[in-house]
């Protein structure tokens, strides 16, 4: 498709800076798991730090960006960019006035908030919760404005600063939160998140500026362009947070089981979205402003041949991080976590967890992408209707599985509602798009997918059983080698038998390496 260079760099660029911000990600539990354990201590954190975690990924990585960049891309492509900055200058005003005031209301009635998020927890849990939450309110403005800095640069084709932003993000949680823990202990996490959001959008303010600021003071409510992005915002707000709406109501219904098992969600939670960030979101990011180009210019063959593509190439990615993670649970979370107070017992609850996650894999990946596709159409009534179903079907699931499989049928609950909003998303998509996309390529590349990943699970089994026989794991060099072997032995069989069966993204992934590796991206 015209443009793929220029996404296949976009998206290894973007898939680097997500792989070392996970990275970090991890680094940051295990620094917090290895001083605190897994306990109600790590339980209230993890409630409070689910505030903003939440916001973070409607403001940044979601719906103020899935709803302006349509808009604002939308001028820069016919040629209007002084009304493009026209409509971020009154977003900009409105979103801080309203957050100004939602935050004041937020800070008055956060005991209320915490009660509703977690109401099993005992009363010296649930105080720290409160006193972790009010001080992590104050990232919520810094990343409103991270969002539309964010969606300005993604419309300009810039990827590097906010890329980089999500990594100094938990580089800034890590390294005040560990200092300032000694001080104020697990609150010091709480103030480096806010640190954290002040990094993330002092980065992009230089690539910013080099844009060519045209800001000027205006609340013009009735501006063409902010009524367009409103009706787009608020149905995009309700289609993308159904993921994170069915986090906060299985942690309503962990809090009432016995500590830890909030934060062994939690954790399994973070392990399964480690693809989905590192690929997922990759794709569907690098795509979205291809796409609503395409939409504003009625390309639909060249849009549709971008959603196909990119919708195979994540399920080529998604398909083996899924099997992988099922097979390797228990040494990976061994080898990742299993320090300090973190114990054996932890590492068991966790990989349950992770066990059940992972079936969702495919189907969250997928959402990335499919969600994005409507959006980049104007079609935002689609995603919200699935959506809300979407949540019924998760309390429902939620409900009925908690008592036979405790918090592994939370984790069950939430991977199969995924499954339904992957395909509501699909099959609308299909009858919507029906001349524009070649659904005949999609079911083959699945099952040679499938066919890939499977070997390569069979191999990652039997390499993972030797490594336990042939290394100390109860050493973490002994657990590293076990996984090291595992993990290239996994590596091989799948690009072996991919490339055996000739598939096309195969070699995608090939040109994607040596034109955001070899030859570099030259996104500032």
């Amino acid at each position: 498709m015209a443009g793929g260079n220029q996404i296949a760099k976009a998206a290894g660029l973007i898939m680097m800076t997500m792989v070392l911000s996970r990275l970090l990600g991890y680094v940051r539990d295990v620094v917090i798991y290895a001083n605190f354990g897994q306990n109600r201590i790590t339980d209230a954190y993890n409630a409070a730090f689910s505030v903003p975690d939440f916001l973070y990924m409607l403001l940044v990585g979601g719906a103020l960006s899935s709803a302006f960049i349509p808009v604002f891309s939308g001028y820069l492509a016919r040629d209007r960019e002084k009304d493009a900055w026209e409509v971020a200058g009154i977003v900009l005003n409105w979103v801080l006035i309203l957050l100004f005031v939602g935050i004041g209301a937020g800070l008055m009635y956060t005991p209320q908030l915490i009660n509703l998020l977690v109401p099993g927890f005992p009363p010296e849990s649930m105080g720290l919760t409160v006193h972790m939450t009010r001080i992590m309110f104050f990232q919520v403005v810094l990343m409103a404005v991270s969002g539309i800095v964010t969606g300005i640069l993604h419309s300009y084709k810039h990827f590097t600063a906010p890329a980089i932003g999500s990594v100094l993000y938990n580089l800034g949680i890590i390294v005040a939160g560990y200092f300032l823990s000694r001080l104020y202990g697990i609150t010091g996490f709480a103030l480096g998140v806010v640190i954290g959001a002040l990094l993330h959008l002092a980065v992009q303010l230089p690539v910013l500026k080099r844009t060519g600021i045209n800001y000027r003071f205006s609340l013009d409510f009735r501006h063409p362009g902010v009524l367009q992005l409103l009706k787009l915002l608020i149905p995009v707000l309700i289609g993308l947070s159904v993921m994170q709406v069915n986090l906060l109501i299985s942690q309503n219904l962990a809090s009432g089981l016995p500590g830890g098992m909030l934060t062994a969600l939690r954790t399994g939670q973070r392990l399964m979205q480690l693809p989905i960030g590192v690929f997922a979101i990759a794709i569907s990011v690098a795509f979205f402003p291809t796409l609503t180009e395409y939409a504003a210019r009625r390309d639909l063959r060249a849009f549709g041949q971008g959603v196909s593509l990119g919708f195979r190439f994540i399920l080529f990615l998604a398909l083996p991080a899924t099997v992988g993670l099922m097979v390797l649970r228990v040494p990976l979370i061994r080898l990742l976590f299993e320090v300090g107070l973190f114990t054996p017992e932890n590492t068991a609850a966790t990989a349950n967890a992770l066990l059940f996650y992972s079936v969702g894999i495919c189907a969250y990946a997928s959402i990335q992408l499919l969600s994005r596709t409507f959006y980049a159409l104007q079609d935002t009534v689609t995603p919200v209707v699935i959506g809300i179903l979407t949540i019924g079907i998760n309390i429902v699931l939620n409900l009925a599985l908690r008592e036979p499989l405790g918090h592994g049928g939370l984790a069950l609950a939430y991977s199969l509602a995924g499954l339904f909003n992957m395909g509501g998303l699909f099959w609308v998509l299909r009858r919507k798009l029906a001349g524009a996309i070649k659904w005949r390529v999609l079911l083959p590349s699945f099952g040679k997918s499938l066919i890939a990943s499977l070997v390569m699970g069979i191999a990652l089994h039997f390499t993972a059983s030797g490594g336990e026989a042939w290394f100390d794991v109860a050493t973490k060099k002994g657990q590293l080698l076990q996984m090291s072997l595992a993990l290239a032995a996994g590596m091989l069989t799948y690009g072996g038998v991919a490339l055996a069966l000739k598939m096309e993204e195969a070699e995608l992934v090939r040109r994607l390496w040596r034109s955001s590796v070899v030859r570099g991206v030259n996104y500032s």
